[in-house]
């Protein structure tokens, strides 16, 4: 039996074990990068990248329905649905041939397509019949699709993010399953496109939003094109060539729908890696414990990062992780804590939602709330998109930032400042300070800035506000 020797094996060629990999032949170790299809990043090809192609195509039938609010007369847009499905699969396929471009950088004898699974702490048995024995291993293998047994007698008819953009047409009506982010962004695009959608959730918060007053604001926006219902449970059976989805709790109902889509999140990646032999702790779902500034499981040889960890399940968190990973992997026992960035996350609906480092409980002890809706905000009436809430958040004392929950047009761009404002350690009063042009949407933080300063100081900040017109 073959046994291939190395400093460092990752298991995962994903965002995070290509960060993970690079780091750690960056700190010299001899690296052997371990995946079973290397198929490329979940972003390029069942994630980021898609959706937003499905969403710029419903964005474009949206801007034309909405042409009269403008004055422009316009014809109800017409979709093509395979016409759509077709640009979203051709330019997907482009985000992927690039991300898989970058398995042609690694050096001669790094790449490994194979599965594998433990044998103990730094052993790896391939199915090809290999063994890998190695100082540390970093597991890096991503998340998967799961489908619940209630949904079992259905799974002919259901979707997922890795299977809905390989459809050749539209359906004609659609369940989402899940009000999270990737169920929201896709009904809502769906919706635009003309499919009939309606979205369910076991839960009763909106993209699991902790502000309350900013995810109703939200479910408010997103109701006036397709149904929200919370807080149910969901039984599902055959109905033809379609489904029947029913549902009791909050409200009770059935309805029928072509196909539904499930969106109730992507658990770890972890079964067949027989994480047991490790003799690592796990938790009650069979993950490994890890610490999230090392991302070392349990004091061991063993590292985790990107979505296996189900930390922060973002594209530029994965990144990070894995260049943390890889480099205490390599560096191994010499083990020390990452820099890492403040949590962010955009959801990319219309408008946008964003949130944003800690997010504060009402009335929580020590923190200020600042409030500032997009109603009666200048640039957003101009473009008719005046809708949505921001909450930021500020300590008591000083009045630094600390986070927010954001709602509003073009708000992932705002939520970029006030994530550097934050990791900058700024205070709502140095913000202020910054130069903020006219009339952009950006303007629409300083109420909710000047009401930190006035909690935290009693009084705004000299010289910002003068010859600003009401509404700006």
């Amino acid at each position: 039996m073959t046994t291939l020797i190395c400093d460092v094996a990752i298991v995962g060629a994903g965002t995070a074990g290509l960060a993970a990999e690079r780091s750690a032949r960056r700190h010299g170790a001899k690296t052997l990068l371990i995946d079973d299809r290397f198929a490329g990043t979940t972003c390029a090809t069942v994630g980021c990248m898609p959706s937003k192609l499905l969403i710029a195509a419903a964005d474009a039938a949206h801007a034309v329905r909405r042409a009269a609010i403008f004055g422009i007369e316009a014809a109800d847009p017409v979709v093509n649905g395979a016409a759509v499905m077709a640009r979203v699969q051709r330019e997907r396929d482009k985000f992927v041939a690039s991300a898989k471009a970058s398995f042609a950088d690694l050096p001669d004898g790094v790449r490994l397509q194979a599965r594998a699974r433990f044998i103990d702490r730094t052993t790896l048995a391939l199915d090809d019949g290999r063994l890998v024995s190695a100082r540390a291993i970093v597991i890096a293998t991503g998340s998967a699709n799961s489908i619940p047994e209630a949904f079992h007698a259905v799974r002919e008819r259901i979707l997922t993010n890795e299977t809905i953009f390989d459809l050749a047409e539209l359906p004609t009506s659609i369940g989402v399953i899940g009000a999270g982010p990737l169920g929201l962004e896709l009904a809502q695009a769906l919706a635009r496109l003309g499919v009939k959608t309606r979205v369910f959730d076991q839960g009763d918060m909106l993209a699991a939003l902790i502000d309350e007053a900013v995810a109703e604001d939200l479910r408010a926006i997103l109701s006036i094109e397709f149904s929200i219902t919370l807080g149910v449970k969901l039984t599902a059976a055959p109905d033809g060539d379609g489904v029947l989805l029913s549902w009791t709790g909050a409200e009770e109902g059935e309805q029928r729908f072509d196909r539904l889509l499930l969106a109730a999140g992507r658990p770890p990646q972890l079964e067949g890696l027989d994480l047991g032999k490790t003799g690592i702790d796990l938790d009650e779902h069979g993950a490994l414990r890890f610490d999230r500034n090392t991302l070392q499981c349990d004091g061991s040889s063993i590292f985790i990062a990107g979505d296996a960890a189900h930390d922060r399940p973002v594209l530029h968190e994965a990144s990070s992780e894995g260049a943390i990973a890889g480099r205490n992997a390599a560096c191994f026992p010499g083990v020390s804590p990452g820099v890492r960035s403040v949590p962010l996350s955009i959801v990319f609906t219309d408008p946008p939602m964003a949130v944003i480092g800690h997010i504060s409980k009402p009335n929580e002890k020590g923190h200020v709330l600042g409030c500032a809706s997009y109603q009666d905000q200048g640039r957003a009436k101009v473009f008719a998109r005046n809708a949505g809430l921001t909450h930021l958040y500020a300590d008591q004392i000083g009045g630094r930032l600390t986070g927010a929950t954001m709602v509003g047009p073009a708000i992932e761009h705002s939520a970029h400042l006030i994530a550097w404002a934050i990791q900058l350690g700024l205070t709502a009063s140095e913000v202020l300070d910054l130069p903020f042009y006219h009339p952009t949407y950006e303007e629409g933080l300083k109420p909710a800035l000047r009401s930190i300063c006035l909690d935290v100081h009693a009084r705004v900040p000299p010289n910002r506000d003068e010859g600003m017109l009401p509404g700006s």
